[in-house]
């Protein structure tokens, strides 16, 4: 009789988890509370219910992460609303999440881009994949340490922005600035991360965590397991592009 690998069979196991918390989260009903900080929009909005999108509550999410600058709106990505829910309800947060930034028009990126070199050329929030914002009463690092640990796409780090704020989308795992290897060995102690250090060695359990993500992928988890495919490599960021190849920018700034 085969034996299993110890890795291959804490994978499964874990993915049984995962399938099961999956389940249950599902029939949640889930909200955001916005606060535009550029419209000074603010509202609760149910997007989810019963496990299922709910088709007012997006189109009142658009409107609010709408490009404010040329007042458009576009079909913001509801695994990007999932993830942000997730980080959310893991801050312990009450407040209202200020953003910073929601949809991006290519047209206001390109401005943007004219202005600073910190933006994307190919920024997800020209696709309504990303997110900027803080929330009032939780550390920003803590809601970054959080986006790293969902491994659910993109995470961004703005300490010294005027408005303070971290990025999160659902494109390819990654993050930017760069973190050297103590400090992300302190975000994932065991060491199975898809993120790298700035030393551009993965962490121990890089191999376990890659299993785990591509097992994930092959029974379409949720968006906040599973990051896209798509996007390009730097050495701060993952090494999933490595692998799936594409070419996104990892840098980002707020609009």
């Amino acid at each position: 009789m085969s034996v299993w690998p110890r890795w291959l069979a804490a994978v499964i196991l874990a993915f049984g988890f995962l399938t099961a918390a999956a389940t249950g989260a599902s029939a949640q009903t889930r909200s955001l509370k916005l606060y535009n900080l550029h419209t000074k929009e603010k509202a609760e909005i149910v997007f989810k219910r019963g496990g299922r999108y709910d088709q007012t509550g997006l189109k009142k999410i658009n409107v609010i992460l709408r490009d404010w600058r040329r007042n458009e709106p576009t079909k913001m990505d509801p695994r990007l609303l999932d993830l942000v829910w997730e980080a959310y309800r893991q801050s312990g947060a009450t407040d209202y999440i200020q953003v910073v930034c929601g949809y991006r028009s290519s047209s206001t990126n390109s401005m943007l881009r004219s202005r600073s070199r910190g933006v994307a050329k190919k920024s997800q929030h020209m696709l309504g994949k990303a997110m900027d914002f803080y929330i009032p009463g939780v550390p920003l690092k803590k809601l970054r340490d959080i986006g790293l640990r969902m491994q659910g796409g993109g995470v961004g780090y703005y300490p010294r922005s005027g408005s303070p704020f971290v990025h999160m989308d659902v494109g390819n795992v990654r993050h930017w600035p760069g973190i050297s290897r103590q400090e992300l060995a302190r975000v994932f102690p065991n060491g199975k991360t898809l993120h790298v250090p700035s030393d551009g060695k993965p962490l121990p359990g890089y191999s376990q965590a890659l299993a785990s993500y591509k097992a994930r992928k092959g029974a379409g988890a949720p968006a906040i397991e599973l990051a896209s495919a798509g996007g390009g490599f730097k050495k701060s960021g993952g090494l999933l592009a490595a692998f799936f190849g594409g070419g996104e920018d990892e840098a980002d700034d707020s609009a």
